[in-house]
Parts: C-alpha cells; sequence; structure tokens
C-alpha cells in the first residue's frame, strides 16, 4: 500500500512542480512576463494551503479509499483545466483545483502513520514521501524536457494522463476497508492553540519559502549561473532529484535513530549554506551541481522529520496536523515565488539564491526557540528529542 502511495505522490509532485521548468516556453505562449507565469506556482500552493485542508475535513467521515480517490480526482480534472488553458487566468484556475486535489498527499500520510508503530513512523513516511522526491528526480526533468521540446501544453497532458491512471490503480488495488482516522473540525482550536505545534508548524513555513523563493524559477536561474541546451538542464534537474532522494531516505532513517530536532538543525544549516554558496557557482557546472546535491539532500530530508514531530504531537490527530503542515508547506511555496519574483528584480536570477537565506536564518531561531521553551510548552510526548 505504501508503494501505492509513493506512485501518487510521484505524480502530484511531478504535476504540480514541473512549472518551474517551463516557465520560459509558458510565458513566451502566454504573452506573460516570466514574474507573471510564477504565480501558476503561488495559485497551486495558495489552493493546496487553504482549500486541500477543507477537502480533508469535508471528506473526513467517509472510508480512506474513497477520500483519496475524490481528491485524485479533483486533481486530474486541474490538470486537464491547465492542459487546455488558452489564458494565463484559465491556467490558474485549473492550479487551483490541482492544489485542492493535493489533499490526496497528507491523507496518504496520515493512512501511513495509522499502519506502523511510533518506532517506524520516520521509514513509513520515507517511503510514502519519496513519490514527492522522486517526482524532481523523473518527473519534473522529464517534464521540462517535453515542455522545451514540444512546448509547456505536453508535459501538462502528460501528468494529466498519468494523473488518471493512477485513479485506476487504486482503485484497483487498494482495499476499501482501511483503517486510519479521518480529519475532523473537532480539537482543531485546540491544535492550534499550541505552542508546540506552532513552532512545528512556523519551521516548515520559513524553509518552504527559503526555498521556493529560488526553485519556483529554477529553470531560468539555472541558465544565469550555467547557460546550458535542454538536455543539460534536464540532467542537472535529475541529478538535483537524485539528491532528493537520499535526502528523504536518509531522513527518516536520522529522524527514527537520533531524533527529528538534531536531524534537522543540521538539514537546515546545511540548506542555507547552500543557498549561500549557490551564486558562487557562476560559469562552472561541475560546481553548480555539487551545490544542488547538497541543497537537495538536505532540503528534502527535512519533510520526514517535521512529519514524524507532528505525528507524535497527537497520533489520534495526525491526519490533521499533517495537513496543516501541508498547509504551510504550500503556503511557504506560495510566499516564496512572490518573495523571488521581487528579488528576481532587485538582486537578479544569478544571485537569487541569497533571497532565501533569511528565511532558513528564521527557521533555526525558531528551532532554537522551541528547544529553549519552558517546560511543558513543547510536544508532551516521551519520546526523546521531538
Amino acid at each position: 500500500m505504501l508503494w501505492l502511495f509513493c506512485l501518487v505522490n510521484l505524480i502530484v509532485g511531478s504535476a504540480a512542480f514541473v512549472i518551474g521548468g517551463i516557465l520560459a516556453p509558458l510565458a513566451s505562449a502566454l504573452d506573460i512576463s516570466l514574474a507573471a507565469a510564477g504565480q501558476a506556482m503561488t495559485a497551486y500552493a495558495l489552493s493546496t494551503a487553504v482549500l486541500a485542508p477543507l477537502l480533508l475535513l469535508l471528506t473526513g467521515a467517509w472510508p480512506r479509499k474513497r477520500a483519496l480517490l475524490a481528491a485524485l480526482a479533483v486533481f486530474t480534472l486541474g490538470n486537464v483545466v491547465c492542459a487546455l488553458a488558452p489564458s494565463l487566468p484559465v491556467l490558474l484556475a485549473g492550479r487551483v483545483l490541482m492544489g485542492m486535489g493535493a489533499a490526496i498527499t497528507p491523507l496518504a500520510a496520515g493512512i501511513a502513520v495509522a499502519l506502523v508503530v511510533p518506532a517506524q513512523r520516520g521509514k513509513a513516511l520515507s517511503l510514502v514521501f519519496l513519490g514527492m522526491s522522486l517526482s524532481y528526480l523523473v518527473g519534473v526533468p522529464l517534464g521540462a524536457w517535453l515542455g522545451l521540446a514540444y512546448g509547456w501544453h505536453a508535459p501538462i497532458w502528460f501528468f494529466a494522463a498519468t494523473s488518471a491512471l493512477a485513479m485506476a490503480v487504486l482503485a484497483w488495488g487498494l482495499p476499501s476497508d482501511i483503517r486510519a482516522p479521518g480529519a475532523t473540525f473537532a480539537g482543531l482550536g485546540s491544535l492550534l492553540a499550541r505552542r508546540d505545534v506552532q513552532a512545528v508548524l512556523a519551521l516548515t513555513l520559513s524553509y518552504f519559502v527559503a526555498i521556493f523563493a529560488v526553485f519556483s524559477y529554477i529553470g531560468p536561474v539555472l541558465q544565469a549561473l550555467v547557460p546550458m541546451g535542454r538536455g543539460q538542464q534536464a540532467l542537472t534537474l535529475a541529478l538535483f532529484g537524485l539528491a532528493g532522494v537520499v535526502g528523504t531516505l536518509s531522513g527518516g532513517r536520522l529522524s527514527d535513530r537520533f531524533g527529528p530536532r538534531p536531524t534537522l538543525l543540521v538539514q537546515l544549516s546545511v540548506l542555507g549554506l547552500s543557498m549561500l554558496v549557490l551564486p558562487l557557482t557562476v560559469g562552472s557546472w561541475p560546481a553548480l551541481v555539487a551545490v544542488l546535491l547538497v541543497w537537495g539532500c538536505a532540503g528534502f530530508g527535512m519533510m520526514v522529520p517535521q512529519q514524524a514531530r507532528l505525528a507524535a504531537l497527537s497520533p489520534m490527530q495526525a491526519p490533521l496536523l499533517l495537513s496543516l503542515n501541508t498547509s504551510m508547506l504550500y503556503l511557504g511555496t506560495a510566499l516564496g515565488a512572490v518573495v523571488g519574483g521581487a528579488a528576481a528584480d532587485r538582486l537578479g536570477l544569478l544571485h537569487l539564491g541569497w533571497a532565501g537565506v533569511p528565511f532558513v536564518a528564521l527557521g533555526l531561531a525558531i528551532l532554537a526557540a522551541g528547544h529553549t521553551s519552558p517546560a511543558g510548552a513543547m510536544m508532551p510526548s516521551k519520546e526523546p528529542n521531538r
């Protein structure tokens, strides 16, 4: 079952993030600016932050299989709308539908948490989110190549078709009696009032702003640092995705072994250093790839420790907590696209990596503040280092 969820997340991540690699042909075809085209990511991110949790709550009493299929159906419809889009407003509408359907990711994560004992949560979550990492290794580079070779519509249609195929696989392969709690409105207010929950969610928000201040414009940034053909750009993105796969798997194992907090402290520090050094790789493809490998490993590696921290806070409310974390993830993605667009005008694409560094510093401050909080302010779990 977890491998099926991995497959679905591969498709969701590929369809969601391929936009960053095809911004130039998309902007040219729709006769809009690069910054305006980048708001396709903002629309998806805001929808995922606001509408996906709502869909999760509205389907909380449904059987888990039905809820999963409903979310993926909305996501597939959004892809089709995007593929047919003749203008930016229609494209944004499709991206909003896709964002709502992205509720399937926390749904799958909540089921994964319910299926394993606490000591194996990191491993289970790393397997589910491996699909997201693989999307950067396979889906995003493939989509970027298709978009540059055949026009920006081509990868959108491709992922619309694979999303429909994933629906058929889930309908056939998932049992109807999955035992896992659904998200409910009950207890939502008390969860949001908890300082430990607030600290974890704030950390997710800050480091995703940092990452997507750059990654929302990754295609133009790569070209500014080292001009390259579409094959070399696809290879560069694939290597970044490979680092993400390593980061996702190692993040889960390190979280189980050393605890989420120490793991996050190292990963976040490495991420900040990578973003600081990125503009210095100008003119050198090997140096650029080396920095991206370190960045990908650290950035992707933080997802599982964060999810594990939240699941440990309240296992019975895990689906809702994971959905809230996904909301922060995509709100950070949306804010990152805005920050990156503004910073590109001032710093230039060459130095855009520096735009994320202040938000990494903010994340480290949040992590440090949580570590020194008074007794009882952080999570009431007996597990260490959470």
